[in-house]
């Protein structure tokens, strides 16, 4: 089965979260407290998980890429504005931008496959607004250099954390390191309602432009309907009560969903450490990424593609649309003229080099259909392992 490690976990408490809203038959997020039928799933979603990730603000949305739109709304984007974001990201994290009306400019990753802090410096011109960094496949970017850039030169940092929900840099969860956070709960990521998201800040400000945006301007925290009293011009990105239920049943779970991950991740490593012609990708803060995935760097890209051939996989680079040489509405926007393929050269070399091994996060699209799961038992984890010796040992004539 496909899917992120959340939707491994489903079981009574999903479905107790959701019997008590379909029983009170009432499914708009806004209610009045005092209505015995209104059952506060979102609401009481929101105050979990910002609770959770130390955030004092947050914002419960329709989607990741919503949760990106009010990000950028919250902290004043206009159109013309630039916002630097890396190459190897989900495309949501550029199309928010241009949805958004302003400019992103691609920024090489390192071997962390999170934004490379060197090329940010250089992509920096009067007109960045911010940086967009993504924690890509669960591993925290280098948010010591990143925040150090953006201080220096006067720039917001907006987290895309969709792909890390519960990830920690150096003692603070992701998400509340930058200005703004954004989640999301696709069911390919760590917790999951089907759809849906989450933005958090610890500036007020912030959070009613992002709850403006995300309720047609409405400002924090309306019930039922209201009139007037709106601060912006916003959109429908609203979560509603059954979303809301299965997020807040998920998030409960969402350490103990870390804690397997981790323990799991660790001892497939283990297994095959120490073997020629790869290294692992690096991690920015071992102890406290998510461990959705194991991502082998090869020596070379011949490697790389024999090791997919053997273990039916594929190599990042042919990832769909989170590798931006595979983003054809990207590379057609503004004729052409800004984005061509092959313009990332440091990046195209990784990833035509790595190759993701699924530890919790199963997505062909993600180049993972080939590892383990949240459930696999020591034996899978074993029978993987070794596999993996077989074939590294086979391509590179040591077995």
């Amino acid at each position: 089965m496909a899917g992120g490690p959340g939707v491994y976990v489903f079981g009574q408490e999903e479905a107790k979260e959701l019997a008590e809203v379909i029983d009170g038959k009432y499914l708009f997020r806004y209610g009045l407290m005092e209505d015995k039928n209104f059952k506060k799933k979102v609401f009481t979603f929101e105050e979990e998980f910002k609770r959770k990730m130390g955030a004092d603000y947050c914002v419960a949305t329709s989607s990741g890429t919503g949760s990106l739109m009010c990000c950028l709304s919250a902290i004043g984007i206009v159109p013309g504005d630039e916002v630097i974001v890396p190459g190897y990201t989900f495309i949501a994290s550029i199309s928010s931008i241009i949805l958004m009306n302003a400019i992103p400019v691609l920024a090489e990753i390192d071997e962390s496959l999170t934004i490379d802090p060197e090329d940010v410096k250089k992509k920096i011109t009067d007109k960045t607004k911010a940086i967009m960094v993504v924690h890509m496949l669960g591993n925290q970017c280098n948010m010591d250099e990143i925040m150090k850039i953006a201080k220096e030169y006067n720039l917001y940092v907006i987290e895309d954390c969709c792909q890390a929900c519960g990830a920690s840099y150096h003692g603070k969860r992701l998400g509340t390191i930058g200005d703004v956070g954004a989640f999301s709960l696709n069911f390919f990521k760590t917790i999951s309602s089907g759809d849906g998201g989450a933005v958090i800040t610890n500036d007020y400000d912030k959070y009613e432009r992002a709850f403006g945006f995300h309720d047609q301007g409405h400002k924090p925290n309306r019930t039922g309907v209201e009139v007037g009293n709106r601060s912006i011009v916003g959109m429908n990105m609203r979560m509603n009560e059954l979303t809301g239920a299965v997020a807040l049943a998920q998030v409960r779970k969402l350490d103990d969903i870390l804690t397997t991950l981790r323990t799991k991740k660790a001892k497939l490593k283990a297994m095959i450490s120490g073997l020629e012609g790869f290294t692992f990708r690096k991690i920015n803060d071992e102890q406290n990424e998510c461990a959705t995935l194991l991502t082998l760097i090869f020596d070379t890209k011949e490697l790389a593609d024999k090791f997919c051939a053997e273990v039916k996989s594929k190599t990042i680079c042919h990832s769909g649309w989170h590798v931006y040489n595979n983003m054809e509405q990207i590379l057609s926007f503004d004729g052409g003229k800004r984005y061509h393929k092959n313009m990332l050269a440091q990046t195209d070399d990784i990833l035509e080099r790595a190759v993701n091994i699924s530890v919790g996060v199963v997505d062909g699209g993600l180049g993972s259909a080939f590892g383990i799961n949240i459930n696999s038992t020591d034996e899978e984890i074993e029978a993987v392992g070794k596999r993996i010796i077989e074939v590294v040992s086979r391509i590179t004539d040591r077995g």
